[in-house]
């Protein structure tokens, strides 16, 4: 409650005074705000750590190629559709040990041509597929 001084009237003040409270809620806040990122974090975990590998090409190795345009190489050999790579992976399906397929698909080629590739590769029964890129300066 509140008085006035200085005037006659002896009226009761009925306004809240909510400048504490907002200095009490600023508080809190910057106390949340300081005290959250040190409990989240709190746990301490590995983790795993980026490594790229050289990858050697070995003569039984299968490379695939797919150029910008989205058409496919067997080695240096054209293929006409998925459905012909399909018939031509199916050859090496068999072979024992299977060997490796490296799809090597341009950087700026429709992600579609890439996926037809490894989608005729994996029905033709070949488990060993990986993908070609270019190592980080």
């Amino acid at each position: 409650m509140a008085m006035n001084v200085g005037e006659a009237d002896d009226e009761i003040m009925s306004e809240i005074n909510t400048t504490p409270l907002v200095d009490v809620m600023l508080v809190l806040l910057i106390i949340f705000l300081i005290t959250i990122p040190v409990v989240t974090t709190s746990i301490k975990v590995d983790l795993p750590k980026e490594s790229n590998l050289v990858r050697e090409t070995k003569p039984e190795n299968v490379i695939i190629s797919v150029d910008v345009k989205g058409k496919i190489f067997l080695y240096d050999t054209p293929i006409k559709n998925s459905d012909d790579l399909f018939n031509r992976m199916k050859k090496f399906a068999v072979a024992k040990p299977q060997p490796e397929v490296q799809i090597r698909g341009d950087g700026k080629s429709d992600f579609e041509s890439v996926g037809r590739v490894l989608y005729a590769v994996q029905r033709a029964g070949i488990t060993k597929v990986g993908f070609i890129t270019e190592p980080q300066p």
